[in-house]
């Protein structure tokens, strides 16, 4: 900052001095105020995964202490002795071992001498080769006519790429489950299966795989579209060096992921058309808001939130609000168990302490802050004890957008919009898939299996 030179005092009017001096106090008194508001910032606690949306991996475990390093149980275990693996149901052979004599003295044993003595399993994982088709497609000369016949070749051995729809499936899953980056996944390939495919090759495999997942997204789309309940949130991604947002849209039943270069509003309503749900759940960012008839706001979002306001010296308002969040989701836990008429007697209970925490004045600004903003959305915070079908909080989406961060963190982001738009979908039709209990390689095989090979081209 470059500060002007000091006027010429000798040169000025009483007047012209008096208005440089209430000059330079607005100035101080500014200043002064610049400065209260750093110091006040200064002696605010760090955010931290528990009293903020920091992501679990931006916090700081303390270390464990050296007598519960030595002497307390593992973690995992709590402190109970491991049962052994179970024994497959169907193993594919059965090694009998009986002794031929005995070691002492050399008597021969015979079939009723034995007893069982130990059943196990011992498992193994055989060498992985691919299995290579070669077709030999032959044209037929007709003498008679003169024309061509060419002969047909079985389903899936048409021409076109050598790599079949299991190989697709697999690479499929490790790239966009995984987060395995091109280099790796080929140098995977090579070691463990004997297999040599380029970079190029996987690119191409990719792309012919993208229309199979269009439409199967296509297809959940219009089972969002008819939801009664969404919960949505994003997050960033990158395209080519540009920063962009993964969306999510879910419930019980869906899931939609989209890659926009937008953070706003648009974003939602392109995605749900016209459809307008009952029930929004989200937390309190902007976009987010206004595209149900009813909203639940995130819980989890809050209590960080209050945590936070608690931290930072707030002892009127914040931990009583957030007491009263923590009685919230303990009655969440039970709301499809509660009949209806209960349901509204704890809600009638949570109201009236609510009134009763809103009628306080804290001092901290933290405070002040959380209670302006319970004072808009009161009515929006216990809506799941209404319709118990509805979740208290969006830890739903989180998860969802879990694997997005860590294909972000590391691979570094997209290079191209059809790559995001693939990864999109492959998520899409994954999270779908787990509603129904089908695990995400078997979900991406029938997406494939679903899409006929594309002729070539």
């Amino acid at each position: 900052m470059v500060v002007p030179p000091l006027p010429d005092l000798s040169k000025l009017s009483h007047a012209d001095k008096d208005a440089l001096i209430i000059a330079l106090w607005q100035q101080v008194v500014a200043l002064t105020a610049r400065v209260e508001a750093l110091e006040q910032r200064l002696n605010e606690p760090l955010k931290t995964p528990d009293n903020s949306s920091l992501p679990p991996s931006k916090g700081q475990k303390a270390n464990r202490s050296e007598a519960a390093g030595r002497s307390g149980p593992r973690k995992g275990s709590l402190g109970r002795k491991g049962g052994g693996r179970s024994l497959m149901e169907h193993p594919d052979q059965v090694v009998s071992a009986r002794a031929a004599g005995c070691r002492h003295c050399g008597t021969p044993l015979g079939e009723a001498d034995h007893h069982l003595h130990s059943r196990y399993d011992k498992i193994e994982l055989p060498p992985v080769r691919p299995v290579v088709t070669r077709v030999e497609r032959y044209a037929g000369h007709c003498s008679c006519c003169g024309g061509t016949t060419l002969a047909p070749v079985p389903d899936g051995l048409e021409e076109g790429s050598p790599f079949g729809p299991s190989i697709v499936a697999v690479a499929l899953y490790l790239r966009f489950t995984h987060a395995i980056s091109y280099v790796r996944l080929r140098r995977l390939f090579e070691h463990l299966f004997g297999l040599c495919v380029s970079e190029g090759a996987l690119d191409a495999m990719f792309r012919r795989a993208k229309p199979a997942f269009d439409d199967a997204t296509a297809a959940i789309l219009a089972r969002l579209r008819r939801s009664r309940i969404v919960c949505s949130d994003e997050t960033s991604v990158r395209i080519d060096g540009v920063t962009c947002w993964n969306w999510v849209f879910q419930n019980a039943q869906v899931v939609i992921h989209v890659v926009r270069r937008s953070r706003g509003a648009g974003v939602v309503a392109e995605v749900m058309g016209r459809h307008r749900p009952t029930i929004w759940v989200s937390d309190l960012f902007g976009a987010q808001q206004g595209h149900a008839d009813l909203w639940q706001v995130c819980l989890a979002h809050q209590l960080r939130d209050c945590q936070f306001a608690i931290d930072a010296g707030d002892t009127v308002f914040a931990p009583r609000m957030k007491a009263l969040m923590l009685r919230a989701v303990l009655l969440a836990r039970r709301r499809t168990t509660l009949a209806e008429s209960t349901r509204k007697q704890y809600r009638r209970r949570l109201d009236r302490s609510l009134d009763a925490i809103m009628a306080l004045r804290p001092d901290n600004r933290h405070g002040q802050r959380l209670r302006k903003r319970y004072g808009k959305v009161r009515g929006d915070l216990f809506t799941f004890l209404t319709h118990p079908d509805v979740p208290p909080d969006n830890n739903g989406s989180e998860r969802e957008l879990r694997p997005t961060a860590t294909y972000r963190k590391v691979t570094g982001g997209f290079r191209s919009d059809w790559g995001a738009d693939l990864f999109a979908a492959v998520r899409s039709v994954v999270g779908t898939a787990a509603r129904s209990g089908v695990d995400a390689y078997t979900a991406i095989r029938n997406t494939l299996r679903a899409c006929p090979e594309p002729a070539p081209g």
